[in-house]
């Protein structure tokens, strides 16, 4: 197995996962620590090193809100450690490879974990990479800056940066992937054949790198989960980007509620008073929290309306939902914008002369437990992974035999750009046909209780 490789920075040691077919290196540096003159600045190149560095543990969280301490559905499902470590230097990524040659050249999966762009970590229990590792695929998972650290603008920040104004998340997301192109062949991985995925705002980051020009010869697949997301709302929408300018006012206002009057000032202060500062001035809701924007030169206009119009390489694509998300009125939000979205892309592909696979699916299975939450938001990612033993929820086998499926659905995707094939035992799994806008093929992820 590859217990060590050899990266552009320096070696790395990784330790067996519970499968020790699997080797997983956890807390990999990818980029400098965004920290003093590099807070509100894009990722810079990461020292070398001259030891070998011990990949053993996962790197400390990016700053956010206390995990594990409220008693909403998410902090018992997976926010469950209130200790976890957290830290302003937080650009690491974590692998999963069953290789045990660098030549095997298996196929890559990056995954960007979602939380609204102010919430979440890789090292949740639910995104554990051994099981999709076993199915012969290399899992990548990217730590970024969220909320406050990841999407700050400010005229100051554009003066200095020009060329990188803002969305210094969304850069750590491409400088991630922009590591795995070039170091990925160490782990066993083939730089050619890397798909991206994400779900919520995963799913949202996930369109933004698939639209983005500068990835275009890296991606070659993408499955977006529960991401392809329009709220009627515009004030609560915060997947509609907002422009450079308004971003940078919106910046200079919270400049003036913390009581500072230059970016050095800004950079002076302790990263978790900040966190407590943007937690007090955004607390009358989420129109006042920064998300991604418009920045006019890496992450160009709404990443729906790009991936609606096909502005991206012709690469295939699995997106969908999860019955009982994100409803209002009786309408599932998602489902409605997923379902018009992947109608007028091949509707654009077909007047255009483009043969595009896309895979929709809604996931509609039994959930368990006491609460009786539905098909809530994010819970196929249990099932995705098939991460389903570490969850509390009395799941039975016809739950666990859904995951095991799900998990083959999205390593074939990661294989061969179609998520068609056999089950463990060798029979062929459900035909899960690409979408048409005549049919409107939506593959209904079901248990059969």
């Amino acid at each position: 197995m590859l217990r060590e490789v050899k990266v552009e920075n320096g070696k790395l040691k990784g330790l067996p996962s519970a499968d020790p077919r699997v080797t997983v290196f956890k807390g990999v540096p990818y980029a400098a620590p965004p920290v003093g003159k590099n807070r509100w600045r894009a990722p810079q190149p990461c020292e070398d090193w001259d030891d070998v560095y011990l990949a053993y543990e996962f790197a400390p969280i990016s700053v956010q809100d206390q995990p594990g301490v409220g008693d909403d559905v998410y902090c018992k499902e997976w926010h469950v450690d209130p200790d976890i470590p957290m830290d302003e230097d937080c650009l690491y990524l974590n692998v999963w490879t069953p290789a045990k040659r660098t030549d095997e050249k298996l196929p890559v999966l990056v995954w960007f974990f979602g939380g609204a762009f102010q919430w979440g970590y890789t090292p949740e229990m639910e995104f554990d990479g051994e099981r999709l590792a076993r199915r012969g695929i290399i899992v990548v998972s990217v730590n970024y800056r969220l909320a406050l650290m990841g999407f700050m603008a400010h005229p100051e920040i554009t003066k200095e940066n020009p060329d990188a104004p803002a969305n210094f998340g969304l850069l750590d997301q491409q400088a991630g992937l922009k590591w795995v192109y070039r170091n990925i062949a160490a782990f066993g991985g083939d730089p050619e054949k890397i798909t991206i995925a994400g779900q919520s705002a995963g799913g949202a980051s996930t369109m933004q790198q698939l639209t983005c020009p500068e990835n275009k010869d890296i991606v070659k697949g993408a499955a977006i989960f529960s991401g392809m997301i329009r709220i009627d709302d515009e004030e609560g929408d915060i997947f509609n980007p907002i422009d450079l300018a308004e971003a940078e006012r919106r910046g200079e206002a919270f400049f003036k509620y913390i009581g500072v009057n230059s970016l050095e000032e800004a950079r002076k202060i302790d990263a978790i008073k900040l966190r407590d500062l943007y937690g007090e001035y955004s607390k009358d809701g989420m129109k006042l929290k920064m998300f991604p924007i418009d920045d006019g030169i890496h992450f160009k206009k709404d990443p729906l309306t790009n991936v609606i119009e096909g502005s991206y390489p012709n690469v295939p694509i699995i997106t969908g939902y999860t019955s009982d998300e994100f409803t209002f009125g009786g309408v599932n939000a998602v489902e409605k914008t997923v379902k018009e979205s992947c109608k007028k892309l091949i509707e654009n592909d077909k007047k255009n002369g483009v043969d595009r696979k896309v895979y929709t699916y809604c996931f509609d299975p039994s959930i368990p437990g006491e609460d009786n939450p539905g098909t809530f938001h994010s819970v196929d990612l249990w099932f995705w992974f098939e991460s389903i033993s570490k969850c509390w929820r009395p799941f039975k086998g016809h739950h666990f035999d859904l995951a095991r499926h799900m998990c083959n659905y999205l390593a074939d995707f990661v294989k061969t750009g179609d998520p068609n094939g056999v089950d463990a035992d060798g029979v062929k799994m459900p035909e899960w046909e690409n979408y048409d806008s005549d049919k409107q093929n939506i593959f209904v992820f079901k248990d059969n209780k």
